[in-house]
């Protein structure tokens, strides 16, 4: 678990390099003639050419070494260059990576005005460009179908669920209420069964089984984990409309502040075992709580808690931050209402953000808050088999 929150930090120091002369015996005093910092020949007055600190190049000896001579002058330090060179431009320099007008990059500029040349043009940008994207395109995956008996017959509510009419609570509402039939005749019996190859109507609208999709999304705050809301609160619903033409739902729940990983699937019989308590199914949780947890409260999590519906413990928590207190990493496989939340309630500490990192053997990896992605071939086959570690 500690994987999911020790986070080094590195980076070199900005302030290595210190500001200061680094001229060579700038200020050393030279008596010869009332001249600082430099040397005169007999025979032609010359000077040696000095490094100073205030100027770069060679050029007229001045007091502390020699500093760049003028364009005109005329020493043999400095002879006059040709008005133009290679480049262009008067005094143009070798190429270099800019560009001569403002605004302008992603070129080299010979030194013409407006022009820009030997170089890549600026790439152009379309309207919804985002430079922080992981994924420029969401790749629809066709899944291998579960081996199953083509002739095995089918609950009629499970068959409407699977083909997404609705779900299995409300399929035998509309069965009750006379709306659905079979092969032409209308069925009211509760846990009637049918064959797949069955005419199975709706409201008089043939239906049939579809594909199954599974989507992982990065469940952001403020989204209640609910297919539809009753006052018209932003559903994870809203954060996933295309994905898919078929009807998916959220398998499982998270609090509507609590954030990251939630599986959307029309997979009925996967959607059981990650729901259902005796399967065993690993949760990662980032806890940030409103004070420093001591160390005491870390122990008594990992031993065990008495709550109002019975002894709850935590399989592994430790701090998730070398430096600050009030990050906690728990790993739990309880699935009970608001478990996390009611942990450290208890022990007198109020979460100010919880996110859930793992879930059955699920992460948020290159998913940005709010985004969803879907599920590997490798990751389905991973939770039809019961590998959620």
């Amino acid at each position: 678990m500690s994987d999911f929150f020790n986070k080094g930090k590195g980076g070199r120091d900005g302030n290595r390099f210190s500001n200061g002369n680094s001229g060579r015996n700038s200020n050393r005093p030279n008596s010869r003639e009332g001249v600082s910092g430099g040397y005169r020949r007999e025979g032609d007055n010359a000077q040696r050419p000095r490094f100073n600190n205030q100027g770069r190049g060679f050029g007229e000896r001045t007091e502390g070494g020699f500093q760049r001579p003028n364009r005109d002058d005329q020493s043999r330090f400095n002879k006059q260059r040709p008005a133009q060179n290679n480049f262009g431009g008067e005094f143009a320099s070798r190429p270099h990576f800019n560009a001569g007008n403002e605004g302008q990059r992603g070129g080299f500029n010979r030194g013409e005005e407006g022009q820009q040349r030997g170089g890549f043009a600026p790439r152009k940008r379309t309207g919804n460009y985002d430079p922080h994207a992981k994924y420029s395109a969401k790749k629809r995956l066709e899944y291998k179908e579960e081996h199953f008996d083509p002739n095995a017959p089918i609950r009629l509510n499970k068959y409407l669920a699977n083909a997404g009419v609705c779900s299995r609570r409300d399929a035998d509402k509309y069965i009750e209420a006379g709306v659905v039939t079979v092969n032409g005749e209308v069925i009211t019996e509760l846990g009637a069964r049918v064959m797949r190859t069955d005419l199975v109507c709706f409201h008089g609208e043939a239906v049939k089984l579809e594909k199954k999709v599974y989507v992982l999304l990065n469940k952001p705050k403020g989204y209640v984990t609910t297919s539809e809301d009753p006052q018209n609160r932003k559903t994870v619903m809203d954060l996933v409309q295309g994905a898919c033409p078929e009807r998916i739902y959220p398998v499982g729940r998270l609090d509507r502040n609590t954030t990251g990983v939630l599986l959307l699937t029309n997979d009925g019989e996967l959607a059981s075992k990650l729901t259902h308590p005796k399967f065993l199914k690993k949760k990662i949780y980032h806890v940030h709580t409103d004070q420093n947890v001591s160390a005491a409260d870390i122990r008594q999590i990992a031993e065990g808690i008495n709550l109002e519906d019975g002894m709850i413990k935590a399989d592994a928590v430790e701090y998730a931050s070398p430096t600050d207190k009030k990050q906690v990493g728990i790993e739990i496989h309880s699935g009970k209402n608001r478990i996390v939340r009611r942990i450290f309630e208890s022990l007198g500490y109020h979460v100010v953000k919880l996110d859930r990192v793992y879930f059955a053997g699920l992460t948020k990896k290159n998913v940005r808050r709010g985004d969803w992605r879907y599920l590997t071939e490798k990751e389905v086959s991973m939770l039809r088999m019961g590998a959620f570690e």
